[in-house]
């Protein structure tokens, strides 16, 4: 895994103007523990929290910055906050850490976690602050060894400096921390089969209301934020609004900075802090180096693997929730993926929608029954013996289990791929479907959006 976060030639004063996430990061990969954070300002931001800001100006702060949620979703942070309950006399209230990153593509967390936990511990100390949390959780991948390793030596770091456990700073306030490693489920990543996952339960998703902020874990006020949102909270309370707001390029209607990469068969690939509002050419050709030499950009994908794929010509839309929005998908978690010329797009897609139709919890039949209905057909097209109408019927399952039609956003993120992949390359689907001969046809079972 690779990460450059700015040029050698920036001094680090610079880079502290310009990348609040990364400019702390050593080149040697190593993580950054808490004496050395310290020496880089870290806590300072904590501090001014504790010491000059009132909790409602916390949130409102995080609320008029425009930070939005970094796990793919993008929804605002500060309304997030807002939401949760201002009677005082519900004084258990939760702080989770959603470091579930199983999203094909993306690993950007890993990185903070890995290399600076101290930054997520802070974002998280300060927004247990400003939501009266405390506890938290950083609910984690199971298979992120190390940085749970990491995690639970800067949380021990953290509590013997007094910056975690009963009266922090000083200041009455007491927020206790834990490292809780999930069994592995894709679907953990949903905040309410998180909750569920957290506390002992299977892991499917809640329904929706009661939300969270009134009844989450263990039935207490609780808020769900993801490792790269929190990790952008010191840098907003510590340098103020204007400045987060002057990061972004012109003309995103997104604020601050995000952790982009690109994978595939690029010449360097990698992950990096970037302005929102940077075009996806830039991304792909100035710091992933555009396609190794042999290959050709066949499409690419801005986001993990439960976002469309989009065509080379679709490079210059920008890389923020409406830019990518403006070109036909969601920008997700803004780890993008170029696909070459050499890869089959049915072999593609049958091996994404076997991941998705694997982790799917079950609850709700359009996700449980379809999406293995989809992989059935795609395993036929792949060997050539698909039937007349298959192609009719995934698209019917594109509908079936588009956005609004399922318990949660497993299954639309899981058919949006599957979508885009038959609008742009539907020759190769064809490709698998067996000549009609006399006698050969058979009827065609296709879904219909009758009654959904």
């Amino acid at each position: 895994m690779k990460l450059t976060s700015f040029g050698p030639a920036n001094t680090i004063a610079r880079a502290a103007e310009t990348h609040p996430l990364t400019w702390r990061l050593r080149d040697d990969g190593e993580p950054i523990w808490l004496d050395e954070y310290q020496a880089k300002d870290g806590y300072a931001a904590a501090r001014k929290a504790f010491a000059d800001m009132s909790q409602d100006d916390i949130v409102q702060t995080v609320k008029d910055s425009g930070l939005k949620g970094r796990g793919g979703a993008g929804f605002p942070t500060g309304v997030k906050w807002g939401l949760m309950p201002k009677d005082e006399s519900m004084n258990i209230r939760y702080l989770l850490c959603n470091a579930d990153e199983m999203e094909p593509n993306t690993w950007k967390d890993r990185m903070l976690m890995e290399q600076q936990p101290h930054l997520l511990i802070e974002g998280m100390l300060i927004s247990a602050r400003a939501l009266k949390a405390y506890r938290g959780y950083i609910f984690l991948r199971g298979e992120y060894t190390t940085a749970a390793k990491h995690l639970n030596r800067a949380v021990q770091e953290a509590r013997a400096a007094g910056l975690l456990g009963k009266n922090i700073l000083g200041s009455g306030f007491d927020f206790e921390l834990f490292v809780h490693t999930g069994a592995g489920r894709y679907i953990c990543g949903e905040e309410t089969a998180l909750i569920n996952s957290l506390e002992g339960r299977r892991a499917n998703p809640r329904s929706k209301p009661p939300f969270p902020a009134a009844v989450g874990v263990w039935g207490k006020p609780t808020c769900v934020n993801n490792v790269e949102t929190l990790c952008n909270v010191p840098a907003i309370v510590g340098n103020g609004i204007d400045w987060y707001k002057s990061l972004a390029r012109e003309g995103s209607e997104d604020h601050g900075t995000k952790l982009m990469g690109f994978s595939g068969k690029v010449k360097n690939p990698g992950l990096w802090e970037l302005p929102f509002g940077i075009t996806a050419r830039e991304l792909f050709e100035d710091y992933a180096g555009g396609m190794r030499d042999g290959f050709t950009l066949k499409c690419w994908q801005p986001g993990g693997a439960g976002t469309g794929f989009l065509l080379p010509e679709h490079l210059d839309a920008q890389m923020y929730a409406g830019g990518i929005g403006k070109v036909g998908t969601r920008m997700g978690t803004g780890l993008a993926m170029a696909v070459d010329d050499s890869v089959n797009m049915v072999s593609l897609l049958r091996n994404m929608e076997e991941f998705f139709a694997r982790e799917s919890c079950g609850f709700c039949t359009p996700c449980r029954d379809g999406l293995p209905w989809s992989v059935k057909l795609l395993r036929a097209i792949e060997t050539g013996n698909g039937q007349p109408g298959d192609i009719e019927t995934l698209l019917g399952l594109v509908g079936f289990l588009g956005p609004g039609k399922t318990f949660c956003a497993h299954a639309p993120g899981a058919v949006e791929p599957l979508g885009s992949a038959i609008k742009y390359f539907r020759a190769e689907f064809e490709a698998g479907i067996k000549p009609v001969t006399p006698g050969s046809l058979t009827q065609v079972a296709t879904p219909t959006m009758a009654g959904a």
